[in-house]
């Protein structure tokens, strides 16, 4: 018999999200709705009547996580809309910047879900603040992959967390060569570090691949085969970067793009009636509760070509690099397999990079209204911002972020779990809630309605 059951909120990611799920009577799940919790940011009516250059740093506000990939897909999206070019050494920078993010992100993912896992062929949990070895040896390489990260950010993008560098025309400034040179030997160091950490995760994710089960709270919970699988597509502009509309061949396509409500896709009024205490942490929602997943999702539903679509690391090597494998796993596997290319990436660039080389356009336009958009290829997806810009003030403005393109795909890849690893399917997405919560959904009786949100 069908039962009902919920984790609320859900942990070890950015923002608050839960999952509400319908399980058999072995506590598989037969459907799953993973939903944004967080309150509403309203990021894009924020921007409207804005100047084109306030609105990239209004965009990466939304998160302290994203806003590399919001600052530098928002900046581009205006100047898709205006159609403005930027100098070859700005777009080094900002690939310089990007990569700098990922390779910081792919580290503090680690961080998050390493408590999974196993030290492989033994029965001990990873804990990585443990004091003793090797978990301490691990989290210190982590730490300095994450700092030789934010270090090079700081210098390419003015700053590591809301970068101040980027602007609609290109960057502020230039680097100089002292500071190229710190960033090629960060790089190099980051580079023997990231192989280091790479090899040590996959050790580790195909160790708890071939286990079969895992403890949960005391209790021996079997990982089927295929979990996380699911039958939706992928979606990816780059391997590294992204794409505009003002590229040749952009590698995204607007006319295939389409945003649904909520109630679209979510599960309506619900009565929790399966709990458990022991749950960590702090246990399941309880028994009698009401839950309504289609009224309390805070986020929109992106889809392309009528379906929700996978975004992320394995996206982007199943497009461009062949990667044929699926499911949790396999998303684990795709991020560490990233970390040297982020190195790879900043090294090549600042080969090419000119310190004398101008960064931003001879001329501005200010625009006329058309629609332009930029995808960034942020370290959890497809980042894609739209604007309209006229006279300089936007418009009109949007933001598909990727845990808003993987919430729903994340709900479909549930089935067939055991909903004591439901969050194990979640974090594989490495979610970033906050950035995802762009509406709210509450009944017609109280006059505010999803529709309004959605309308350009």
């Amino acid at each position: 018999m069908t039962k009902v059951i919920e984790i609320s909120p859900t942990t070890r990611h950015e923002g608050h999200s839960k999952l509400t799920m319908k399980v058999d009577d072995q506590g598989i799940v037969e459907r799953g709705d993973w939903l944004s919790i967080t309150p509403v940011r309203g990021i894009e009516k924020l921007a409207i009547g804005k100047t084109m250059d306030q609105v990239p740093k209004i965009a990466s506000r939304v998160c302290g996580i994203c806003p590399i990939a919001h600052t530098l897909a928002s900046t581009e999206a205006m100047e898709a809309s205006i159609g403005c070019e930027i100098p070859e050494d700005a777009k080094l920078l900002r690939v310089i910047l990007h990569a700098a993010n990922r390779l910081h992100s792919i580290a503090l993912h680690n961080i998050l879900i390493l408590p999974d896992f196993y030290i492989p062929g033994t029965e001990t949990k990873i804990t990585p603040f443990a004091k003793e070895q090797p978990f301490r040896s691990i989290v210190e390489r982590i730490f300095r992959i994450r700092e030789i990260g934010q270090t090079i950010g700081a210098i390419a993008g003015g700053e590591a967390i809301h970068p101040s560098n980027p602007r609609v025309g290109g960057m502020y400034h230039n680097v100089s060569p002292l500071a190229k040179q710190k960033m090629a030997d960060l790089a190099k160091e980051g580079l023997a570090l990231a192989h280091e950490q790479m090899e040590f995760m996959l050790d580790v994710i195909r160790d708890m691949q071939n286990r079969g089960f895992t403890d949960v709270a005391g209790k021996q919970i079997p990982i089927p085969k295929k979990l996380g699988y699911h039958d939706q597509g992928v979606m990816a502009t780059s391997p590294m970067y992204g794409s505009s509309s003002l590229d040749e061949k952009p590698m995204w396509d607007f006319a295939r793009w389409k945003e649904t409500r909520p109630w679209e896709w979510y599960m309506g009024e619900v009565t929790i009636d399966l709990e458990d205490p022991s749950y960590p942490i702090g246990g399941t929602t309880k028994a009698g509760t009401k839950a309504n997943p289609r009224m309390e999702a805070c986020n929109s539903v992106p889809i392309y070509d009528g379906q929700p679509v996978e975004v992320g690391p394995r996206a982007r090597l199943a497009t461009f690099k062949n990667f044929t494998e699926r499911g949790t796993f396999a998303q684990h596997i795709a991020r560490q397999m990233e970390y040297p290319d982020c190195c790879y990436t900043i090294l090549k660039c600042l080969d090419n990079l000119n310190t004398s080389g101008k960064v931003l356009a001879d001329y501005i336009p200010q625009g006329d209204g058309s629609m332009g958009w930029a995808a960034n290829e942020a370290p959890r997806g497809t980042d894609v911002h739209l604007a309209r810009v006229k006279d300089g003030r936007v418009l009109w403005y949007e933001m598909l972020v990727p845990t808003t393109w993987n919430l729903p795909t994340c709900s479909r890849s549930l089935t067939g779990a055991p909903w004591q690893i439901a969050e194990m399917v979640v974090r594989a997405y490495d979610p970033c809630v906050s950035c995802a919560t762009h509406m709210i959904v509450v009944d017609e009786k109280n006059k505010i309605v999803a529709q309004k949100l959605l309308q350009w």
